[in-house]
């Protein structure tokens, strides 16, 4: 059976944790965000931290399709990774810190499943994914 691998992140502005324990999504911390999507509805959204998993839960309703926008509940800043669009729809790309060095990138178009980690140093990451989920064991 294949492991899961659980991301921890934080906001690449104010570098405080998304994780959030007191809300899990399939068993596990969820990430916490805000989100605001066309039309004024804004509230609290937390996704599955499980690389893969595009499990998610929301205060309110949120239409395929529709683009939200996140943002950090720390700090309020936008989490939009600048000048980066989705490669799948052409949507904003969200850009999360990840613990062990490097972004966790996804769309914020609903409904579209394209997201990528990209790591400071692939050494360490390695190293930290063996050390942390028992691979090569």
């Amino acid at each position: 059976m294949p492991k899961k691998v659980s991301l921890n992140v934080k906001c690449p502005h104010c570098h405080e944790s998304l994780m959030d324990d007191t809300h899990l999504i399939n068993n596990k911390k969820g990430i916490r965000c805000i989100i605001k999507i066309p039309g004024g509805k804004k509230g609290n959204i937390w996704l599955s931290s499980i690389y893969g998993d595009h499990n998610y839960s929301c205060e309110f309703e949120i239409p395929e399709g529709e683009i939200g926008t996140f943002y950090c509940p720390h700090c309020g800043q936008d989490l939009k990774r600048k000048k980066l669009d989705c490669d799948h729809c052409g949507a904003p790309l969200v850009s999360l810190g990840c613990s062990i060095g490097g972004r966790v990138n996804f769309c914020s178009r609903s409904g579209c499943k394209n997201h990528y980690v990209v790591f400071d140093n692939v050494d360490t990451a390695i190293r930290k994914f063996y050390s942390e989920y028992g691979y090569g064991n």
